[in-house]
């Protein structure tokens, strides 16, 4: 989505959107947090541009006003394990990248080609010679992604569980609120 777009923000009920101006475009380098900002005001969680280099979506979590603990440590695990993610792809895509340029330019040597034509367009390999690097980078990565998958899962199950636990304390507060009410009357 190009800076400046439409990006949706995560309501319970659906999807809002809102504008990001062009100062909010995500950068591929190394930082903190996501570079574009929710209006002031925004009751919702706000997903932004796609990074360049983890190609994933990054997020800003509304904060509550009165927060509770419960949900601190959820929204807090949340990020972590956003900012954990982007890490991960960011490396992840790079090293492809690069080994993938390699993987080329070393095929096309064997041949004895340049990486360019004579019209200056870029020379590339066929899908059968692709696949070869695919199948071996892949192969290369297999444990790496084997762990990732293991704790990205492990995260995402303590992620769900405590959002179980968040619904049902606002259920219960819900329900103390109501039948105060009732009692009131």
């Amino acid at each position: 989505m190009a800076a400046g777009g439409a990006v949706r923000a995560l309501s319970a009920g659906g999807c809002r959107y809102g504008r990001f101006s062009s100062s909010f475009s995500s950068g591929g380098e190394e930082r903190a947090g996501p570079r574009f900002r929710p209006p002031a005001g925004s009751r919702r969680d706000w997903i932004g541009p796609p990074d360049k280099r983890s190609n994933l979506r990054p997020v800003i979590f509304y904060v509550p006003p009165r927060e509770s603990r419960l949900e601190r440590r959820l929204r807090e695990l949340r990020e972590e394990t956003q900012a954990w993610n982007q890490r991960f792809w960011a490396r992840q895509n790079t090293a492809f990248q690069r080994e993938k340029e390699e993987f080329i330019y070393s095929r096309l040597k064997a041949k004895g080609l340049e990486t360019r034509d004579e019209t200056g367009q870029k020379v590339t390999l066929n899908a059968e010679e692709m696949a070869d690097f695919y199948k071996d980078f892949l192969r290369k990565n297999f444990r790496k992604h084997l762990h990732y998958n293991r704790d990205w899962y492990r995260r995402n199950f303590t992620i769900t569980f405590l959002m179980g636990q968040v619904a049902l304390v606002r259920a219960l507060r819900w329900l103390r609120r109501r039948t105060t009410n009732a009692g009131n009357q």
